[in-house]
């Protein structure tokens, strides 16, 4: 294990989308020394409302492009790291325009790494366990930092080609690096074109829940204040070069998950319409983060699912004014699909 590193400046890309605000938020509460430059390009995913009320002087926003190269010039030297959150994620939009992802993913990840390598500034990448592919539903097996990539998406694909490229400017350049990939997020902030916030908020429209094919497909949930804290112990403890999975042992289905959401919301079980699947739907995921626990001591906190949900629920019951604006566009794009 490296020593501690106590970063007092950190750029975090994607930092007004459902992940990264919520580690903005983890680290304005956590550690008070710590400055955190946000950079979003306030995509329809990215909300600047997900860091309203975090103090001005600890939480400043540039609004930019990752792949500007020369606003990246004038904003990167100063910071002590770059926790890259910033992505194009959402597979459904991937199958329908993949060029976004390219863009996004691919080159403005080596936009950072090379502002990384010109002004010696750690780097700490956020990628998915979408870049292994997917499990049998029998497979006694779960994804680990040796599984080969096997991506099966134009999103999972870019995020694969994404974390090569940081081995390789790790690996060449010399630059310091760690990479960390992570099951399925839920929790506050999330879009919701997301599935378990899109039940969430059909349920309080007075729609039906839409579940995909036969519902038996397979994620590993972790609550994402979880996934911040993995995501801090990595940046300050992690070893150079190496990758870490981060998951919190929450395998469930889908079909499982949509009906803990109906009983929670007082509604019947069957109280859902099924909707065609998405093409190349993986399987299961499943993530073994044993190298994380053994090698820098974490351990998720939230392993109560159903408490987690319950409270997911509730943040959405009481911030409609958060969503409500975009819901319609939201389903009208998935009838468009058929789903």
């Amino acid at each position: 294990m490296s020593d501690t590193f106590e970063p007092k400046n950190i750029i975090v890309t994607g930092g007004c989308g459902f992940i990264g605000s919520n580690f903005v938020h983890y680290v304005v509460n956590h550690f008070p020394d710590v400055h955190v430059t946000v950079l979003d390009k306030l995509t329809y995913a990215g909300n600047p409302e997900n860091i309203v009320g975090l103090p001005n002087d600890r939480v400043e926003l540039v609004v930019g492009d990752i792949c500007d190269k020369e606003l990246l010039d004038s904003l990167v030297p100063g910071h002590d790291a770059i926790v890259h959150y910033a992505a194009e994620s959402h597979n459904d939009n991937s199958i329908t325009n993949p060029e976004p992802f390219l863009k996004t993913n691919v080159e403005g990840t080596y936009c950072l790494l090379e502002a990384c390598r010109k002004y010696d500034v750690r780097y700490h990448h956020v990628s998915t366990d979408e870049v292994y592919g997917d499990l049998a539903l029998d497979d006694p097996t779960r994804f680990t930092e040796e599984t080969p990539y096997h991506p099966s998406s134009p999103y999972s694909s870019t995020k694969a080609a994404s974390d090569m490229l940081v081995r390789a400017w790790c690996r060449t350049y010399g630059i310091r690096a760690t990479i960390s990939n992570c099951s399925n997020n839920y929790g506050p902030y999330q879009h919701i074109e997301k599935f378990i916030p899109r039940q969430i908020t059909n349920i309080l429209c007075g729609i039906r829940p839409k579940l995909y094919g036969d519902g038996k497909n397979v994620r590993d949930w972790i609550h994402t204040d979880d996934h911040s804290s993995a995501v801090w112990e990595i940046l300050t403890r992690g070893r150079m070069g190496e990758t870490y999975l981060i998951g919190a042992d929450g395998e469930r289905n889908n079909i499982t998950v949509l009906r803990d959401i109906l009983s929670a919301m007082g509604q019947p079980e069957d109280a859902f319409d099924w909707v065609r699947d998405r093409p190349g739907h993986d399987r299961r995921y499943a993530i073994d983060s044993s190298k994380l626990r053994r090698e820098l001591g974490w351990r998720p906190q939230h392993t109560d699912f159903a408490s987690g949900l319950k409270a997911t629920i509730a943040w959405y019951e009481e911030h409609e004014e958060w969503w409500r604006s975009i819901k319609e566009a939201t389903e009208a794009k998935y009838a468009a699909q058929g789903q």
